[in-house]
């Protein structure tokens, strides 16, 4: 993040390594599978009196807030934006390159969930989610509060979160009238960064050509052009031309970090490099 310049940013200042984020960060998302679009623009469109809300907590809990919060609690409405910025700059050089494989990991979450749901009722599903957070006599109870969760006390329904960065213990956000937000980890966090195994791809390089075939194998983290050459052999403006044929093809994605640009194969190229299985094992026969 330094290359970016996010290291000594707002960003820097309103995120801690521990302890209390300011809720207007992390908006209530729209929908299921929210646009990211979406999610800056929550942010910007926080009411004052919630922004300066949650930087009194931030205040009231780090004893005293840096000079880029100041400025955005003396001028609550025009800096927000931003901050919405540097969010979406921590997006496109941290997250935006290993999005296709966290987002896979999260929707087969949301899947087993509600599969859950509908066969055994989310009552059972809530106790089986974590240790820390129960759900009994018609409320949730998570471990940390001192009160638990009702449906009168908190606000109308209940949004589950999974993700990847939590940690083994969940957290709940609760900012009535929003729906509480328990975001616990998702399943499958363990394999997010194993490397798949690959078949043999002579029948796929017969298609595309042996030197894109060895590139989207490669490239199952995000990787720069010089790395690539220096992995595969092949020269720097070799890599070049072959990564901007799979990039037009729908294969691979560039997104820069700094100065750098870094290449990741699509959920496209996943399901063209994934071993071959059985209809009966792909249908979960």
């Amino acid at each position: 993040m330094t290359a970016a310049g996010l290291h000594r940013g707002r960003l820097a200042e309103l995120i801690p390594p521990v302890g209390y984020m300011p809720d207007f960060l992390n908006p209530t998302p729209p929908g299921p599978a929210p646009a990211l679009a979406a999610e800056p623009a929550g942010i910007v469109a926080t009411p004052v009196a919630v922004v300066r809300r949650d930087l009194d907590r931030l205040r009231h809990e780090r004893g005293g807030l840096g000079p880029e919060s100041e400025a955005l609690y003396a001028d609550p409405r025009a800096r927000p934006a931003r901050v919405a910025a540097e969010v979406e700059a921590y997006w496109e050089s941290a997250l935006a390159p290993y999005w296709a494989r966290i987002r896979a990991v999260l929707e087969a979450d949301v899947f087993h969930r509600a599969r859950q749901v509908a066969e055994r009722g989310a009552g059972e599903v809530l106790n089986e989610r974590h240790p820390s957070v129960s759900w009994h006599e018609d409320a949730l109870r998570p471990a940390r509060r001192q009160r638990a969760l009702s449906r009168r006390t908190a606000g109308a329904g209940l949004l589950l979160i999974p993700s990847v960065f939590t940690g083994p213990d969940p957290f709940t956000r609760v900012t009535p009238p929003e729906p509480p937000q328990p975001a616990y980890p998702a399943r499958g966090i363990g394999t997010l960064w194993t490397r798949r195994p690959v078949e043999p791809s002579a029948p796929l390089a017969a298609v595309l050509g042996r030197s894109r075939t060895l590139l989207l194998n490669e490239v199952h983290t995000p990787a720069s052009t010089t790395e690539l050459a220096h992995r595969t052999g092949l020269s720097p403006a070799g890599v070049s031309q072959q990564l901007t044929a799979l990039r037009d093809a729908g294969l691979v994605t560039a997104h820069r970090a700094g100065r750098t640009v870094l290449y990741a194969r699509t959920s496209t190229a996943e399901s063209l490099l994934a071993p071959r299985q059985s209809r009966a094992q792909r249908c979960g026969w």
